[in-house]
């Protein structure tokens, strides 16, 4: 095994060793890169969701507040727009579309 050692020469691999040094560190800094921006997406998307709920919020109090008389009982998934929060728009007619006529 040593005779093996002794017969491969020294210092030829250096510029090899460099360039996969000078490659795992542009990609690193390209994932790093990528990170950054997912993460800037999810904060836009952050802010403007707790906007959303802030705004739904003052919505939902000014309502409460006007119709001090009225009732709210059975209305609070309709009010809160969590279908359309989800930017999925509201169909309870789901079920009767699916069923088919008797």
């Amino acid at each position: 095994m040593s005779v093996l050692a002794n017969a491969l020469p020294e210092n030829t691999g250096d510029g090899y060793v460099a360039a996969a040094y000078i490659v795992f560190f542009v990609l690193l800094l390209v994932y790093v890169a990528i990170m950054a921006l997912r993460l800037s997406h999810v904060q836009r998307d952050l802010r403007d969701l707790q906007a959303r709920t802030q705004e739904s919020a003052r919505e939902h109090e000014t309502r409460q507040g006007s119709g001090a008389g009225s009732s709210d009982v059975g209305s609070s998934d309709a009010e809160s727009g969590a279908g359309a929060a989800a930017g999925r728009p509201q169909s309870h007619d789901d079920e009767t579309l699916e069923r088919e006529p008797a």
